[in-house]
């Protein structure tokens, strides 16, 4: 195959504000903890659990959000479970667990951390919008108390602190300032921009950043590590991703399939995605079907068939003109060729490929393709039986039905 840029011109590095301003990227999934709010998805077994953590570190994802184990007895064990799997087995993905700003929340977080033998990163959360003081009669002088005492109380009892603000997306500058300086003056040295209710734009999340970077880390004097945790009420969560990281902030959350409260959180797998073919990253991500698949197995959460990438149809065609020339594409011997003509996306890249089916928007190279591809001999009789068949349909026509159409499955042994 000729050198990639001297066959695609790549637009979306025309006038881009900075490669995310050099810094790595990180990556916390927040599968095991926020996504598994979503009133649809069931709670995987612990052994599902382990199973996701698992395909996480494979994946070269740094950070997971092991669950808050506050919660209650189950979630407690869970956690747990989880903690000493990562301890056990050397994992290197890092854990955090979410936390109230409450010593009761908290000291589950030290417990679990001590039984396990391993740091657990408390983060903990509080709300920041006027519009949520407002409902909850909250007063700004006490939501620094409680920051103050939280962040105090974590970092006391020898536990990383994680400091998350809801819903920073809609509250004023002078609160967001107020609550980030004061946590990272009680030993926070990481906190979170959370768009809660899937409110910003790429402009917003952009903008939000850099305040925080210029108004409170910069002043501050200490090394804060900055994460964007979006949500896609808007179906914005991945861009805005990426307006954060474009904006100066180091670390981006997401859940497998994008599950989580109301329409979900920002899909782990399309951040992934896109970090990759940005050059961002480099991860192996030749297993990214499978933490897709292990996930939507777990929670009872179909993957839909036009999902970006590992959705049934990512990568299925039966249109005749994509077909052909896909198929061109893989006569000239080439695979990534074939994978990139008709896909924004290279699917090789994720261990998948290109499919052709057959359907009443189909050309003969379909057909042709599909027999070869089965070792059967794509004679004119077969072909045009096959092509006549599609041509009355109204859907894509399955395996049984094209055999049946020329005298059934013993000719993959005749050829």
């Amino acid at each position: 195959m000729p050198d990639r840029d001297t066959l695609i011109h790549d637009w979306n590095t025309a006038g881009r504000p900075g490669r995310f301003t050099g810094k790595p990227v990180y990556l916390n999934d927040e599968t095991l903890r926020d996504g598994l709010q979503s009133p649809t998805v069931y709670d995987p077994s612990i052994g599902d659990k382990i199973e996701i953590l698992h395909l996480m570190d494979d994946l070269g994802i740094q950070m997971a959000d092991i669950g808050l184990p506050g919660a209650g007895p189950r979630a407690h064990a869970d956690v747990l479970a989880l903690a000493r799997e990562i301890s056990n087995n050397k994992l290197k993905v890092r854990p955090n667990c979410a936390a109230r700003t409450t010593i009761q929340d908290i000291d589950p977080i030290v417990d679990v951390s001590q039984k396990a033998g391993i740091a657990i990163e408390a983060a903990t959360f509080i709300g920041s919008s006027m519009i949520r003081q407002y409902v909850e009669n909250w007063t700004i002088d006490e939501l620094l108390r409680r920051t103050e005492e939280a962040v105090t109380y974590t970092v006391r009892h020898g536990l990383p602190s994680m400091y998350v603000t809801e819903d920073t997306t809609r509250a004023f500058p002078d609160t967001i300032r107020k609550l980030y300086s004061t946590a990272i003056r009680a030993g926070a040295r990481q906190i979170v921009v959370t768009d809660t209710v899937g409110h910003a734009t790429p402009d917003g999340a952009r903008a939000l950043v850099r305040f925080i970077i210029d108004e409170v880390v910069k002043p501050s004097g200490e090394p804060i590590v900055v994460a964007w945790h979006g949500h896609n009420d808007r179906g914005l969560s991945v861009i805005n991703s990426l307006a954060a990281l474009q904006a100066g902030a180091e670390v981006v959350h997401g859940c497998a399939l994008g599950i989580g409260e109301r329409v979900g959180n920002t899909p782990m797998d399309q951040l992934l995605v896109n970090l990759k073919l940005l050059g961002a990253i480099d991860n192996d991500l030749v297993k990214l079907k499978d933490y897709c698949e292990t996930v939507s197995r777990a929670c009872r959460m179909p993957i839909p068939p036009g999902y970006p990438v590992f959705g049934a149809d990512a990568f299925r065609t039966a249109t005749g003109v994509h077909a052909a020339a896909i198929i061109k594409a893989l006569n000239k011997g080439e695979t990534e060729l074939a994978n990139s003509v008709y896909s924004g996306v290279p699917s090789h890249l994720f261990g998948l490929q290109q499919i052709i089916d057959i359907g009443p928007l189909s050309g003969k190279s379909n057909v042709t393709f599909w027999l070869q591809h089965r070792g059967i001999q794509p004679t004119d009789e077969r072909v045009e039986a096959i092509y006549n068949k599609a041509k009355q349909s109204d859907r894509l026509l399955t395996e049984e039905e094209i055999m049946a159409a020329i005298g059934g499955p013993g000719l993959r042994d005749a050829g």
